[in-house]
């Protein structure tokens, strides 16, 4: 059974993502029963996740701030400021940020694709180590449902 929760920015993990930039862990499995997960991106021109699909999870992009080019099943799109982008799952997507800074909040339905961003990120809280690099990995997308298609964009 879900029960109603309450966060405040303090007490969101921050991790460490692509190209510098953070996910912000917004809402959980944990926080949702399983239902949902939302997670906010700060990211800087360029970053762009390998071209996927993920099967066990419908997504939604909301692009706070920014812009960006967004591919769903091959057809291009540019995405403004305040546009948001529905993922059913099994449909091949990525997305590459195209102004200086984007926020960008996404998301999921069911929960559990923040197992992949928490294996794969690192926490901001703990120390950095040396040579860390976040990168793309296949066999752990595989892990949680995700098939990398192809290179970013």
């Amino acid at each position: 059974m879900s029960m109603a929760y309450l966060a405040q920015p303090e007490q969101q993990q921050n991790l460490e993502w692509l190209d510098g930039g953070t996910l912000a862990m917004l809402l959980d499995g944990k926080a949702t029963d399983g239902q949902l997960m939302i997670g906010r991106f700060d990211v800087a021109e360029g970053e762009a996740p390998p071209y996927h699909k993920h099967t066990r999870e419908d997504e939604v992009f909301l692009l706070i701030k920014g812009t960006a080019l967004v591919w769903c099943d091959d057809q291009e799109y540019e995405l403004a400021e305040g546009g948001v982008v529905y993922l059913p799952r099994n449909i091949p997507h990525g997305y590459r940020i195209t102004s200086k800074r984007a926020d960008l909040l996404m998301i999921n339905t069911p929960a559990g694709i923040e197992g992949m961003f928490r294996e794969t990120g690192r926490d901001k809280s703990t120390p950095r180590p040396p040579g860390f690099e976040v990168k793309p990995d296949p066999g752990l997308a595989a892990k949680y449902g995700n098939v990398i298609v192809g290179p970013p964009r």
